[in-house]
């Protein structure tokens, strides 16, 4: 029997393709935990800054609204409440002089203005998204790979020395069957992460159109347009100053 069972004999014992596909794996791995790393403190981070939006709508105009929430040019809210300002700002009178900006309509370029805005923050949310996806959905195809190889060459190595009893053949393809074990390993964290972050990001998404919405009204009507309560039916009018 071999004196050396597991990971390091299967290291040891195997040719250069079964290096190759563990190492693979194990950067697949390493991969696939640093997104998800990443990506959980950044929905930490947008949950927060997501709460910022109430004192937004209690300041006493814009500028100190986006004071309100935070300096962090790269926070989505900040980013479109910027993209609203300034969708408005642009239709604004100059002069006297007829433009042709003015014939633009105002709602429809600010909504157009506030969906750009969020498409980024969409696409920034479900960056490295991907990789969680093709780790999981490729990792166990490889551990399987890597078996069937290390199952190939335990037999012909079998072949060679003639011995066939089965403390010399649960050896080699124990070993090998370690890869697809390895495999699994990696790829359900990758799926499991991924369907975790598409939920988060799913409600970071929710808050970015419902205070979009807000934003809409703003700067359409001058004024934010609140929840209803249950037993009104009728929405409240919230003022708030943009410049």
């Amino acid at each position: 029997m071999h004196s050396q069972s597991g990971l390091m004999s299967l290291w040891e014992q195997g040719d250069m393709v079964t290096r190759i596909v563990a190492v693979l794996l194990l950067v697949m791995s390493l991969a696939s935990w640093m997104v998800i790393v990443i990506k959980v403190l950044g929905l930490r981070q947008a949950s927060k800054e997501a709460k910022a939006t109430a004192a937004f709508w209690l300041a006493s105009d814009f500028d100190d609204g986006l004071k309100q929430l935070g300096g962090d040019v790269s926070n989505p809210f900040r980013q479109l409440a910027v993209a609203g300002f300034e969708a408005d700002a642009h239709l604004q009178p100059q002069d006297n002089k007829p433009h042709l900006k003015d014939s633009l309509d105002l709602n429809d370029w600010v909504t157009r203005c506030l969906r750009s805005a969020i498409d980024e923050a969409t696409a920034q949310l479900q960056s490295g998204l991907a990789i969680l996806a093709s780790v999981g959905s490729t990792a166990p195809f490889f551990g399987l790979f890597g078996t069937v190889w290390g199952i190939y060459h335990a037999l012909m190595a079998i072949g060679l020395t003639g011995q066939s009893t089965i403390d010399k053949v649960a050896g080699p393809i124990g070993e090998a069957l370690i890869m697809t074990a390895l495999g699994l390993a990696v790829a359900i964290p990758a799926v499991l992460g991924y369907n975790a972050l598409v939920r988060g990001n799913k409600g970071v998404i929710a808050k970015l159109n419902r205070f979009a919405y807000d934003l809409h009204a703003l700067f359409v009507t001058g004024s934010r347009v609140g929840s209803s309560s249950a037993f009104n039916s009728h929405a409240k009018v919230l003022p708030i100053r943009k410049v």
